[in-house]
């Protein structure tokens, strides 16, 4: 068994990270993301990123760290609200957009990763998500072909694994995380908790460690609540 474990982010990513390479960031809002693996990728002072997440972070927090220092070329997200340097950029030209369909997001990373190049989704046909799409008829109804999504690396975040990478994920932090993780080619997951081979029933593993080549452990995260919601006394 190799040694999947490195002291910190930043040994974990200092090889692996190039400019112009296509990044996938699991979580959904700020739940879920790896917030540790995020600050490492800002500090290595990568730039021209494709990145892939659901989300673009806020101004000063998860990906929104990587707009400010202008690392980010293009998004390929679902929901970019609640991102002011985000929705700057984009409306000045100097971001690339690629806004894709929350449930077809998934699926292009869930088809990436099960090494599917392509399929056919209902989901956008008369709106601007088909331009310069392929469509093609099903029983009688149009049909969009998307293509399926493989990053040079994805950061994941987990709750919990072994020192061979099999993976739990906590509750609603699940999100993006399995489908992000199996469609890098090589995946770095940011975990709160290691613990030895064997002490993880395998009937309670989200994702096996075939998927993941490096783990790094934060185990005091500071999972900042992207809207805090509270009821008056």
């Amino acid at each position: 068994m190799s040694n999947k474990l490195y002291k910190d982010a930043q040994s974990a990513l200092a090889d692996i990270t190039y400019d112009n390479q296509i990044i996938a960031i699991g979580g959904f809002g700020l739940c879920g993301i790896p917030e540790l693996l995020i600050y490492a990728l800002r500090n290595t002072g990568v730039k021209n990123l494709t990145c892939i997440s659901n989300n673009a972070g806020v101004d000063d927090f998860g990906l929104g760290l990587l707009l400010k220092t202008r690392q980010v070329k293009k998004m390929i997200a679902s929901y970019v609200g609640e991102n002011k340097e985000f929705e700057r950029q984009f409306l000045s030209g100097e971001l690339e957009v690629e806004l894709t369909p929350q449930g077809t997001l998934a699926e292009k990373l869930r088809a990436g990763g099960a090494g599917i190049a392509a399929f056919f989704t209902k989901t956008g046909v008369g709106t601007q998500v088909a331009k310069g799409k392929e469509i093609r008829q099903f029983d009688g109804e149009d049909y969009i072909m998307e293509r399926g999504l493989v990053a040079d690396i994805a950061l994941v975040k987990a709750w919990k694994a072994d020192k061979m990478g099999n993976l739990i994920f906590r509750k609603t932090a699940r999100n993006f995380n399995p489908d992000v993780a199996t469609a890098g080619k090589i995946t770095v997951v940011e975990v709160e908790e290691l613990v030895e081979v064997g002490d993880i029933d395998p009937d309670s593993v989200h994702l096996p460690g075939i998927y993941v080549h490096r783990i790094v452990v934060n185990p005091n995260p500071e999972k900042r609540i992207e809207q805090r919601t509270i009821q008056p006394r």
